[in-house]
């Protein structure tokens, strides 16, 4: 059977394992299971892989993601020459976008550091892969969500959105549909290249919460302009109230046949007795 490391076990390598282990002998890459990807020097114990699927985030700070590069060179001190590499990484590399629809021929332009050092990993994968004919693959995930991945304390407390006419536009994908995507993109036959990994949602941010709340009995969060934002909304969370695009997923629908169990937010946000 053939070997997959997977870098950062994570929801994401959760939902998809039970394929995943059909097919491959599955090595958790994790601090759980003994490797960190902020000390090198636990990563020595690589043998080899046939594939690896690198879900592993980037450290918290700066603008380089550290934890790509000793990923790489732990490969490459043991000679592991994986056949395929599928990055999971976000659409936040191409920063704000005024709501445009974008495709993956939109150049990058991140504008945190969130997104730089994701910017970051990609680049460094693209490098090493070429250099060594290795096929890599590069899923630009937007906001992922599940029936546990709401965000229902933030509704909880009452913490604003943006008034209708400051709104922007954010994209979806079910945890359970990204972890298909994994899959299709880990197979032999899956082209390599970069795919928009999103739903076919077409919501603004405003809009998202409602259904959320709504799905959720939970009130409505209060709308403010976005000149009250700075003083009532977290820094953290402002910045993503700052990027506006719409994604566009049909290269990721006709180059590798997704086909989305939860087409949109409506089919997959839970109602009240789907939750239970």
């Amino acid at each position: 059977m053939k070997k997959l490391l997977i870098a950062g076990y994570g929801d994401i390598a959760r939902r998809a394992a039970p394929r995943l282990e059909a097919r491959y002998a599955v090595q958790p890459l994790s601090r759980r299971h003994g490797f960190d990807l902020d000390r090198p020097e636990t990563l020595a114990a690589l043998q080899s892989a046939d594939a690896v699927l690198h879900c592993a985030p980037p450290p918290g700070t700066g603008v380089a993601d550290t934890r790509t590069t000793h990923l790489l060179a732990a490969l490459a001190k043991g000679r592991i020459l994986p056949a395929r590499i599928v990055y999971v990484s976000t659409s936040g590399v191409y920063g704000d976008c005024g709501g445009a629809r974008v495709d993956e021929s939109r150049a990058v332009r991140p504008q945190t550091d969130r997104a730089r050092r994701r910017v970051d990993a990609e680049r460094q994968l693209a490098l090493w892969c070429s250099e060594r004919g290795v096929h890599l693959v590069i899923l630009r995930a937007p906001g992922i969500y599940a029936a546990d991945r709401l965000p229902l304390e933030r509704l909880r407390v009452g913490t604003p959105v943006l008034r209708a006419e400051d709104d922007v536009y954010t994209n979806h994908i079910h945890a359970d549909d990204l972890a298909a995507i994994v899959v299709r993109a880990l197979e032999e036959g899956g082209p390599a290249g970069t795919y928009n990994a999103s739903d076919d949602s077409e919501i603004r941010m405003g809009d998202w919460f409602d259904l959320v709340a709504e799905r959720a009995g939970l009130p409505r969060p209060p709308r403010i302009a976005r000149a009250e934002a700075p003083g009532r909304i977290a820094p953290d969370a402002l910045s993503f109230m700052s990027e506006s695009r719409r994604l566009a997923n049909r290269r990721m629908k006709e180059a590798l046949g997704v086909r989305l169990r939860y087409p949109t937010v409506f089919e997959g946000v839970p109602r009240p007795q789907e939750a239970r």
